[in-house]
């Protein structure tokens, strides 16, 4: 597809990063955040240039998966709407499908109607048709005749956006769901490499949504919000914040930072919301008591956060989905003939 803008223009969109993290914080301008329009229980915003507005956190479909039972998930997914959270996030082999079709059974009858569903495709470099039989497969699992949100899942190998973009590559597919109705809006997603996601961006695709990791540590080691959040925000494409705690929770665990710290932070940024992995009503509870008070912190207040983490982020060790595969799912691993576990 030919690309909307020209590679010089790219290219200073992108050295336009550094100068917007050493001056100001890039926070959520337009919704900026103490702004974002309130509900009754949540905050909401903007879903970059779509029209539509999602609450400010988004339920974590990986985490989803992991609960004793069918019952425990619609019980979280049901008080989650309660508590006025709308978007929720999945992805085709999370779990085998299994968190799909939890979500699917949650949101039955008229909380679908009030819902804004995501899922990813995870063709992992194979062709259209593989992606549109994984999209039905979607579908009938949300128990949904079309979805809100549809990105590629885990871009993370260096010649993925090669591949993705290739004729009767994934984005074809992308293309022609959006046209057919199937989606009304499309993404990709990625955790490795921002100038991965920068490969991505550079090839014209008009893109709706694009989900990263945010939090202070990413600031020091191979900065997405440096380098990619500062196209998005030219573009209006809607940033999706993840691994807000380092995935893991590790900084939470070794006391690097509390929950508010890394949730603040990432609502202070320009993010259309953030994808929380949450795992017990517990967690759902903190989660919510944090996105409702929340005030955005200061220019000097992220700065001093990022100064105060940089010894344990210099390095990376925190960020193991950057520099490890252990993070890096195993259907993806297959596609590039790489060890499965490791």
């Amino acid at each position: 597809m030919a690309s909307r803008r020209s590679r010089r223009e790219f290219m200073k969109l992108v050295g336009a990063g550094a100068a917007v993290l050493a001056s100001t914080p890039t926070r959520a301008q337009g919704q900026d955040a103490g702004t974002a329009k309130q509900t009754a229980s949540l905050p909401r915003r903007k879903l970059g240039r779509t029209g539509v507005e999602v609450s400010s956190l988004c339920l974590g479909g990986h985490h989803l998966g992991t609960l004793p039972s069918v019952e425990e998930a619609v019980r979280l997914v049901h008080e989650a709407m309660d508590n006025g959270i709308d978007f929720f996030d999945n992805a085709y082999e999370y779990h085998d499908g299994q968190s799909e079709l939890w979500l699917g059974k949650a949101l039955e009858g008229e909380r679908r109607k009030r819902a804004v569903v995501m899922t990813k495709v995870c063709t992992h470099g194979r062709d259209k048709r593989t992606a549109m039989l994984q999209l039905e497969s979607s579908l009938k699992r949300l128990k949904t005749d079309y979805l809100d949100l549809w990105q590629v899942h885990e871009v993370v190998y260096p010649d993925d956006p090669k591949n993705h973009s290739a004729k009767d590559g994934v984005l074809e597919a992308l293309a022609r769901a959006k046209k057919e109705g199937k989606v009304r809006f499309v993404g990709f997603t990625g955790h490795k490499s921002p100038d991965i996601h920068l490969d991505m961006l550079k090839r014209g695709f008009p893109f709706d949504s694009v989900q990263l990791p945010l939090n202070p540590l990413d600031g020091t080691f191979q900065s997405f919000e440096r380098k990619v959040l500062p196209v998005l925000q030219q573009r209006g494409i809607a940033a999706l914040a993840m691994k807000t705690m380092v995935g893991n929770g590790a900084v939470v665990k070794q006391g690097v930072l509390t929950p508010e710290e890394c949730l603040r932070y990432a609502l202070s940024l320009p993010v259309a919301t953030v994808v929380s992995g949450i795992d017990s009503r517990e967690v759902l509870r903190q989660n919510v008591r944090i996105a409702r008070s929340f005030q955005p912190m200061s220019a000097q207040e992220m700065e001093a956060l990022r100064e105060r983490v940089k010894p344990v982020a210099v390095s990376g060790r925190l960020e193991l989905y950057k520099t490890s595969r252990e993070y890096d799912g195993a259907p993806g691993r297959a596609m590039h003939n790489l060890p499965l576990k490791g």
